[in-house]
């Protein structure tokens, strides 16, 4: 196993047991394995399990709240070997809307954030597209991530799986937030920040909560809005994203 030698314990250990889940894992409720493409983990030195997309060879866009439940993290996956890798993290931005306890006093929350690895990720990580286009109701996107396929079971985390699923609107339609629910089933925990893309592959937002049980509601967060904020900080770093209208 290759890691940093100033990981947290939590970390480590965390990585090893993903790493033995292995291939009887399962992420996505209802969803089917497929290639991460630009997709990678992001653990945290609390224990948590997120996902999030590569914009850069070193830089990743996550959910806000995976950022901000702890002081430390890192961007893992596996080598060629199957071995678990984890990759220091160097700076780190979280949204100026993010809201921790939005939820609950049902108030508006950018939950998003950004994060630069100390070290360029492997080249098969390649950057994703982003793309400014608000979803339609109906209109069916794709759910990735690498969560567990039931609540509380961290033996099915770490594979990525991806599902499509319907847009819908049960709110009214947003220029922050997208809502995805179907019969098939939806997020479930450690799929936070993982990618909703659209029939075009670019990524349209990133998944933040679910209502409910895993598999129910999915809501995500729409990175088109938010452009000006992913540009200013990867700017600030010396780095661009990918951007399609």
């Amino acid at each position: 196993m290759r890691v940093s030698k100033r990981r947290p314990a939590a970390l480590a250990a965390l990585a090893v047991a993903l790493s033995l889940a292995g291939g009887s894992a399962c992420a996505i409720v209802g969803g089917a394995e497929t290639t991460p493409g630009g997709a990678v983990m992001v653990l945290s030195s609390k224990g948590g399990v997120c996902t999030g997309v590569v914009l850069a060879p070193d830089t990743v866009l996550t959910a806000g709240h995976c950022l901000a439940d702890a002081s430390q993290h890192r961007v893992h996956f596996r080598d060629a070997s199957g071995a678990p890798v984890l990759v220091e993290v160097a700076a780190r931005a979280l949204h100026p809307g993010y809201d921790a306890g939005a939820a609950k006093a049902r108030r508006r929350s950018i939950d998003l954030a950004l994060l630069r690895t100390a070290t360029p990720l492997p080249a098969r990580f390649a950057p994703v597209a982003l793309s400014a286009a608000l979803p339609r109701a109906g209109e069916d996107l794709t759910l990735g991530g690498y969560g567990a396929a039931k609540p509380g079971d961290p033996r099915s985390t770490g594979t990525y799986r991806s599902l499509n699923l319907p847009v819908i609107e049960p709110y009214g339609p947003s220029r922050i937030l997208v809502w995805l629910q179907g019969s098939a089933g939806g997020a479930c925990q450690g799929d936070s920040g993982g990618p909703i893309i659209g029939p075009d592959g670019t990524v349209r937002a990133l998944a933040a909560w679910i209502g409910g049980t895993c598999g129910g509601l999915t809501q995500g967060v729409l990175v088109g809005p938010q452009r000006g904020w992913i540009d200013q900080v990867l700017g600030g770093w010396g780095r661009s994203a990918r951007w399609t209208e």
